[in-house]
């Protein structure tokens, strides 16, 4: 593990000076999973044969290396990946394998990075804990008994455990986010159209975006650095300019801004991660920051927007697995008998609920009642994030509002499921930056700190990110065999 803890300057600088080549930052990997893939369950799919090909390419490469050149990686399902099974974490796409790449694929091909396998995740992404996916959990490299996070729970596994140098996720309403939190890495929520969406399989068309997941802010500015900018493949894309990121990164936040919601602070917010983000507040304010607390007045009402929004989404776009195209088909006596068979057969319970719940929200007579009001609440609490805007340059609170939970504590509950997503929903609704860093540990488990920023401002909220970083404690390395070291 010892040569993917370096940041990823300080590979590139071995690489450079021929101190590594790619084979050794390979073999470094794979040693790594090998050692604790059976405990984790991070990986849906290895592509050893396919890592090994590139590492040599890049080994016989001459001229100037990328900075994430050579770079182990990983790749969580639901991304599309030429000649590699895609499956999004389920059954019903269990045979599926991709013809084309995804634009973020493309991209760190061209940067020269090295995709080790495709990352567990909740079933199409649908999901807090992991526990969703169809074929097997992952689990938290702090503490085997308690989940990763999700829906991108195997990716945050996999770098907090050291199998992979970094990996992309996707956060609909906090998937990258929350597993970064609860596995006490960095994880960042792009605005929405910064990332391609091309190749991503769809939940929730107006809330997916891709992100990374990397062990220190520097390495998380390095990937977005790679990974953002326009595609006329994907009409959601922003034909924005893209910052350099990494220059952005000064450590000097004097006089910065910070709104603290008092909402996201409130009941239900465990008292140790409240101590946390209170500590992380008071080190922004020896910095140089000023820090005052503010109201996002609707967003009480976010959890329950999301979850009339994001299913209504999903039950259209996962109208297309019906056995005919591409993906599992379970026969029947006739086509409809074989539409319900194989849906009835390749989705999981959570991902049938969801249907379910937004069918309903978008059926005649409901429509308005449902679907048309929470799209007038999400307006509502763009508006609340853009009015603290005016006046503050980041807003600042928990990621989660607990620390990882144990398996089972939550499934029977759904509700109680959702609620997890509290303090990242809004910022999704309100398509924001946002990247979780960690901010210490409660009862011996990682606790994120959230930073949210102005729309198309990732470099700002990386900044704040990094000059945090740089003044606290290191989180201890886990024990991928439970509790923290």
């Amino acid at each position: 593990m010892s040569l993917l803890k370096e940041p990823i300057h300080e590979i590139h600088k071995k690489l450079k000076n021929k101190d590594l080549t790619a084979s050794d930052l390979l073999d470094a990997s794979l040693v790594r999973i090998r050692e604790t893939e059976e405990k984790l369950g991070a990986f849906l799919q290895l592509d050893e044969e396919g890592a090994r090909l590139r590492a040599n390419q890049l080994d016989a490469q001459t001229g100037d290396l990328g900075l994430l050149t050579a770079i182990p990686m990983g790749i969580k399902d639901n991304i599309s990946t030429r000649g590699v099974r895609t499956t999004a974490g389920s059954k019903i796409l269990g045979d599926y394998t991709p013809v084309y790449d995804a634009a973020v694929m493309e991209k760190l091909a061209e940067a020269g990075a090295n995709m080790v396998g495709k990352m567990n995740m909740d079933e199409f992404g649908m999901g807090s804990s992991n526990e969703n996916s169809g074929f097997h959990r992952a689990v938290n490299p702090w503490d085997l008994e308690r989940v990763p996070g999700g829906s991108s729970g195997g990716a945050a596994a996999a770098v907090a455990s050291g199998q992979v140098q970094f990996a992309l996720g996707s956060d609909t309403g906090g998937s990258i986010r929350q597993p970064a939190a609860f596995c006490g890495v960095v994880g960042l929520k792009p605005t929405y159209g910064r990332v391609s969406r091309y190749g991503l399989i769809a939940f929730a068309s107006s809330l997916d975006q891709i992100g990374p997941l990397t062990r220190n802010v520097e390495d998380a500015a390095a990937v977005m650095q790679a990974i953002s900018g326009y595609d006329e493949r994907d009409s959601t894309s922003a034909d924005v300019g893209v910052p350099d990121y990494l220059s952005a990164l000064t450590g000097d936040i004097k006089g910065l801004k910070v709104a603290v919601p008092k909402e996201l602070l409130k009941k239900g917010v465990a008292e140790g991660v409240k101590e946390k983000v209170k500590e992380a507040l008071k080190v922004l304010e020896s910095l140089g920051a000023v820090v005052d607390e503010v109201s996002l007045p609707h967003v009480e009402y976010a959890v329950a927007t999301y979850y009339l929004l994001a299913p209504a989404e999903a039950s259209s776009n996962l109208a297309r697995y019906d056995g005919v195209r591409y993906g599992v088909r379970v026969e029947g006596d006739n086509l409809i008998d074989m539409f319900n068979r194989t849906r009835s057969a390749g989705f999981g319970d959570e991902v049938k609920r969801r249907i379910m719940l937004g069918t309903y929200a978008l059926s005649s007579g409901y429509y308005d009642a449902y679907y048309l009001k929470a799209q007038k609440v999400r307006t509502l609490i763009r508006r609340d994030f853009e009015s603290i805007f005016t006046d503050y340059d980041v807003v600042v609170g928990p990621t989660a509002p607990t620390t990882a939970f144990t398996f089972g504590e939550n499934t029977k509950d759904p509700l109680t499921m959702y609620m997890n997503d509290i303090c990242t929903v809004p910022v999704s609704l309100a398509g924001l930056p946002a990247v979780s860093v960690p901010c210490g540990l409660s009862q011996g488990l990682p606790v994120g700190l959230q930073i949210v920023g102005k729309p198309f401002d990732e470099a700002g909220v990386l900044k704040v990110a990094h000059a945090f970083e740089a003044h606290s404690e290191r989180l201890p390395e886990p024990m991928t065999g439970g509790g923290a070291s």
